[in-house]
């Protein structure tokens, strides 16, 4: 048998009981997922204030890129939480634990949103090129991005709302923190945020990398032409953009799906204590690779972290050095 021991000492006959692991394991989980949270805050804090800062990052793609920063900063913030339940107990109570999930849920689902907008995004600039500027607006995608995050938001309420209106009602001990939803809405949440978001995004981005295989053979013969340098210039920017982008969503795929592969097949109760936080772990690392892929791909983000390091923000008209 595995020597356990208690959540709450103090409370013998309610507390939860959590085993023990060597102390040199837990102290090694600890200091690595609090590198990750905090590595995953800092860097999507600079991707934030890059692009509300500096005038020409002002983009339609980028404000899309900005609303995924705010989400994976929050997760960086909700990865905290997580640490604190790695040991196998909670200590901040029931009202936390539901406004942790409830937040995580929210979270997930702009996430998950803001992948399948800047699908979307890459698939009309790419596939329609002379609709673009006037279709794709800023004021158009502002609009978009906060209908994904009210969206997000009503729709995790009422799936949350039996965890909302009693916190802790599922939990068997002191010290757990478990919440429920059910059968129907949590189905609606899984066909919504993980089967319909998926197939949008692998369908839209098939099609563009269709366009894009034949546009880059056309961009080839073109190259002699010296009158088409311009138009040829202005295809490869987008191209680049879609390469990037593309590298973003084929990673939020591999962190995501394993997460939401156990959740489809209902398999979640055979994952051992190692498995789930693997799992868990991915799924949280995701946030903190997108920043560091802005910052392989993107010179503008290389630029922007150099002149917040070194504060030169700070100088008058500083928001138009680009």
């Amino acid at each position: 048998m595995e020597e356990t021991e208690l959540c709450f000492p103090k409370l013998v006959n309610i507390s939860c009981r959590r085993p023990k692991r060597p102390h040199y394991e837990v102290m090694l989980t600890y200091i690595l997922l609090s590198f990750i949270s905090l590595l995953t805050v800092l860097l999507n804090l600079l991707v934030i204030i890059s692009i509300s800062h500096f005038r020409q990052l002002h983009t339609p793609t980028n404000l899309l890129l900005l609303s995924l920063a705010v989400a994976d900063f929050f997760v960086g913030l909700l990865m905290f939480f997580q640490i604190v339940l790695i040991n196998g107990c909670w200590f901040l109570g029931d009202l936390m634990c539901v406004l942790y999930q409830y937040l995580a849920y929210i979270i997930t689902s702009a996430s998950v949103g803001t992948m399948v907008i800047i699908s979307v995004d890459r698939y009309v600039a790419i596939c329609y090129p002379l609709h673009y500027s006037t279709k794709v607006t800023q004021q158009r995608v502002k609009i978009v991005v906060c209908l994904c995050w009210i969206c997000s938001f009503l729709f995790q309420s009422l799936n949350q709302i039996d965890n909302l209106n009693q916190p802790g009602r599922f939990n068997s001990c002191t010290g757990e923190c478990v919440i429920v939803i059910n059968y129907i809405a949590g189905v609606a949440d899984l066909i919504l945020t993980f089967i319909v978001s998926i197939t949008v995004i692998v369908i839209l981005y098939l099609r563009v990398f269709v366009v894009v295989v034949s546009q880059a053979r056309a961009m080839r013969s073109q190259l002699s032409a010296v009158t088409l340098q311009g138009s040829v210039t202005a295809k490869k920017s987008e191209l680049k953009a879609a390469r990037t982008l593309g590298v973003v969503i084929v990673v939020f795929l591999i962190c995501m799906c394993p997460f939401f592969c156990v959740n489809l097949t209902g398999q979640d109760s055979l994952l051992n204590a190692s498995s789930a936080a693997f799992v868990i772990g991915l799924f949280y690392f995701n946030s903190c690779l997108n920043p560091i892929i802005y910052a392989y791909f993107y010179p503008w983000f290389r630029k922007s972290v150099k002149l917040i390091v070194t504060l030169k923000i700070l100088q008058p008209d500083s928001c138009n050095m680009f």
